[in-house]
């Protein structure tokens, strides 16, 4: 069963005529560009937040949103329930929300932001940086899984795809499906990482059994600098 409680709520932002709530961490130096970090199926766990802390200490102002409202699971068949329960287009207006909420605040640098996302978040980052446009400068995508956009048109931002040539969940073909959809919409070609991994490979909670230290260093090491490179 999905647990209710959330202690990692620590901030509240506007969301579109209502509040929605995330984990929010701030860098060493006090301030820098923003990042909106987006949970995989299980929710806003403790590993989401401490990759919002990661973050933070790499120099970014890090926010998460809490899409299912501090529900979280360790369960497979509850996540899945949970995810196919999320209404996208109230999962878009809380992230939108988010993305404003770090343009508005004073620590942030910059005039637009960064998004990165797992799994269910990796297919959330693709949608949101269609739908945000200019507002979002890098979209780095792990192993995306869920609705995805058709259309890339509205795409601004560079976009790093990780992917997992051994991924029960998602084939390896998709990562040329997107380069050609993205490239078909709006001319950009972007950055696809490929490792000889499992789904979630860069989980340590390794909830699935296929967390692999190593390649997700190389993947995190990757994003880091592709997140410097475009928000800095």
């Amino acid at each position: 069963m999905a647990e209710t409680a959330n202690p990692r709520q620590n901030v509240t932002f506007a969301s579109n005529g209502h509040h929605a709530h995330g984990y929010l961490a701030m860098p060493p130096s006090g301030t820098g560009p923003g990042l909106v970090v987006i949970q995989e199926w299980w929710g806003l766990t403790s590993h989401v937040a401490g990759l919002v802390d990661r973050f933070a200490a790499a120099g970014f102002v890090s926010l998460a949103p809490d899409l299912y409202g501090g529900a979280t699971t360790h369960d497979a068949e509850e996540a899945g329930r949970l995810m196919g329960e999320l209404p996208v287009e109230r999962a878009c207006v809380d992230l939108a929300g988010a993305v404003d909420f770090l343009l508005a605040h004073d620590d942030v640098t910059g005039d637009r932001v960064g998004l990165v996302g797992f799994c269910m978040g990796g297919a959330f980052v693709l949608t949101l940086a269609v739908q945000e446009g200019g507002k979002i400068a890098a979209a780095v995508a792990f192993y995306p899984v869920g609705h995805m956009p058709d259309d890339y048109a509205g795409l601004q931002a560079a976009v790093l795809a990780h992917y997992g040539e051994e991924d029960a969940f998602v084939p390896i073909a998709t990562a040329d499906d997107l380069v050609a959809k993205i490239t078909a919409g709006n001319g950009q070609t972007p950055e696809i990482a490929r490792y000889p991994a499992g789904h979630a490979f860069a989980n340590d909670e390794n909830l699935l059994g296929t967390y692999n230290a190593e390649l997700a260093a190389k993947a995190w090491d990757r994003t880091l600098a592709f997140l410097h490179d475009h928000l800095d």
